[in-house]
């Protein structure tokens, strides 16, 4: 599996998880390695990964497990291969569907392997949690982006980094006075503030996707558009169902959560969603009800107004045809760009 650094530093560890349970899950071996052309690691770079000082490492269901340091230095920006060897015919729970990095499965224990002997690609994360480095000073943190499909990348071109939370971090690595802030996504494609949908709800997970990652000062809070149309679709329960005051409820508890550990929250609003088969006069009450408390409530550290920087100039209820991959929800490349030009940097600074 390939994972992206934000800053780089001279040592760095893997967290992997069995967050979603089932039966408890061995690895026999794990390596880590500079990533080069398609399942080939960079000659020379390939380092085993221990966990206590021992090669080998269970996760019973629901537990986190983070690597002893690894001795191999990363760049700003740079692409990790993270090779898992699971002996044994394993349940796979905890999977992260939309991986836009490319991943490689093959027979056997390829873990230290130079480049993988025909694998098959897929697209998802297994059991890998994160990768993070040691802070180089005091001028910086880790910055959370917490979202849903659009924070994940949806609807970006797999494999080139166009996500807004990995162009952010690019912004970020690109200012001398801002390069040591490092980017977390924490997206999770379908996932709503307070309901299960894809994955724990956003007020279920905040402890383990924001509190527990080390170093955070900063989350940038982009949820609410799957809460809002899972309440106006008319295929969905009346159980599945919320209201704007809900939302914004839930939105407050997780800036409370926050600041009750020192993070800052910076909170965008909910994009655009006219266009889709469902839109209706409800949900768009909804939506003006819920961006209007993010934009003018005061409860926030920041406003990022992602709404106002990705919606149709001439019909604000829409995204920018430019943006638009044409399903009227998940800004494109270009989209995704705005949104990471619009974050002001001087929050940071």
């Amino acid at each position: 599996m390939i994972a992206r650094t934000s800053v780089g530093g001279p040592r760095f560890r893997l967290e992997f998880s069995n967050a979603a349970g089932g039966e408890a899950v061995t690895f026999g071996s794990v390596h880590a390695a500079l990533a080069g052309e398609d399942s080939s690691i960079v000659a020379g770079s390939d380092h085993a990964v221990t966990f206590g000082g021992k090669p080998t490492v269970t996760l019973f269901p629901g537990a986190k497990v983070v690597s002893d340091p690894v001795e191999l230095v990363l760049p700003a920006l740079t692409e990790v291969a993270v090779s898992i060897y699971v002996p044994g015919p394993t349940q796979v729970n905890t999977v992260h569907a939309l991986g836009l990095n490319p991943g490689y499965v093959t027979a056997g224990d390829a873990t230290s392997s130079s480049k993988l002997v025909r694998p098959q690609l897929v697209r998802s994360y297994f059991w890998l949690n994160g990768l993070s480095v040691p802070a180089s000073g005091e001028s910086g943190g880790t910055i959370v982006a917490l979202g849903d499909s659009i924070t994940d990348g949806y609807a970006t071109t797999p494999g080139a980094h166009q996500d807004w939370p990995e162009l952010l971090a690019e912004r970020l690595q690109a200012d001398p006075r801002t390069r040591g802030w490092g980017v977390v996504n924490t997206g999770i494609s379908g996932n709503r503030i307070l309901k299960t949908g894809t994955g724990e709800a956003a007020v279920q997970r905040f402890d383990g996707d924001v509190l527990a990652r080390p170093g955070v000062k900063w989350v940038i809070l982009l949820e609410g558009i799957n809460d809002i149309n899972m309440s106006i679709m008319p295929i969905m329960p009346d159980e599945e169902h919320v209201t704007a005051g809900q939302i914004i409820a839930g939105l407050d508890q997780l800036i409370e959560r926050a600041h009750l550990h020192g993070i800052n929250v910076a909170g965008g609003t909910v994009m655009a969603t006219k266009g889709l088969p469902f839109y209706n006069e409800k949900g768009k009450a909804m939506w003006q009800q819920v961006n209007e408390w993010i934009r003018t409530s005061g409860r926030f550290d920041a406003v990022i107004d992602f709404d106002a920087i990705t919606r149709d100039p001439s019909d604000h209820l829409r995204i920018n045809p430019a943006f638009d991959p044409g399903d009227h929800v998940h800004p494109n490349d270009a989209g995704n760009r705005a949104m990471a030009k619009a974050i002001d940097l001087d929050i940071f600074r």
